[in-house]
């Protein structure tokens, strides 16, 4: 059995022990892989091992060894799953291995805004000062401030829980409703999340149908002091309508950890 990773830097290969996958079969992985390269590098290949190299029908179609796909991540959206399907190739991704780090980075983001510490940074503007306290900004208690999730997997119930020890009210909005009730969380519609939340935290899976679903609409619903903040896929992001919604005053502004483009063009 041949069992080919693509783009094997994305593991950090020098914390890891790829020779483990020698067990199973000949092994062999790549730094990286442009997409030019990827029939070549998969030919013969029963297993493939991807993070971002994108696997379409096309690529999938002339690989007729090929029987499983594995995406070493949450996201699964470089596989085109309706296409592996087709063609019997099973697709697994890997869950839940970041919730703790994608919440701490989301609660980074949150705290640098309501402390503004970059702002507060510079050691000559302190010295220069009259008095013994220095503001330039004012700062903001999270206690009695808003979170609003939209998807809620294990990373935005990793938030949730975060945002509840900060003393942060709750707001969730997913597609199906929830079992049942849970403590200190509120279910609402999507408008409802928008118009009263002061962070939105973007939680949700890329699709089809929610593509850029954040855009001039949404950012005219939501509070003009309000932070947004995407640690899930940059595509949910119409970003040339973000772009636009601090500069009219729409929102307060934008923490971006993913782009639609990755990574981003130099303008």
């Amino acid at each position: 059995m041949k069992i080919v990773f693509l783009d094997s830097y994305t593991v950090h290969p020098e914390e890891i022990n790829l020779d483990d996958f020698k067990v199973f079969g000949e092994f062999v992985h790549y730094d990286r892989t442009v997409p030019s390269e990827v029939i070549e590098r998969a030919q013969n290949a029963e297993i493939l091992l991807t993070n971002k190299v994108v696997l379409d029908k096309k690529i999938m179609s002339q690989l007729p060894k090929l029987k499983y796909v594995g995406v070493t991540a949450t996201g699964f959206n470089v596989v085109d799953i309706k296409a592996a399907t087709e063609l019997g190739i099973t697709v697994t991704n890997v869950r839940n291995y970041s919730s703790n780090s994608v919440a701490q980075q989301v609660f980074a983001m949150i705290l640098s805004f309501a402390n503004r510490l970059s702002e507060h940074s510079s050691f000559e503007s302190w010295a220069s000062q009259p008095d013994f306290c220095y503001y330039n900004h004012s700062l903001s208690e999270l206690a009695g401030k808003t979170i609003g999730l939209i998807g809620f997997g294990n990373i935005a119930q990793k938030v949730a829980q975060i945002a509840l020890a900060f003393d942060m009210e709750v707001l969730i909005y997913k597609r199906t409703p929830l079992d049942s009730p849970l403590e200190g969380i509120t279910e609402v519609d999507l408008d409802s999340l928008l118009m009263s939340s002061d962070y939105i935290s973007l939680h949700c899976p890329l699709t089809a149908d929610n593509e850029k679903f954040m855009d001039a609409s949404a950012y005219k619903k939501m509070k003009n002091s309000a932070i947004l903040i995407n640690t899930a896929r940059g595509g949910l992001i119409n970003e040339s309508d973000l772009s636009e919604a601090p500069n009219s005053s729409e929102i307060a502004g934008a923490y971006l950890d993913v782009l639609a483009v990755e990574p981003p063009a130099k303008d």
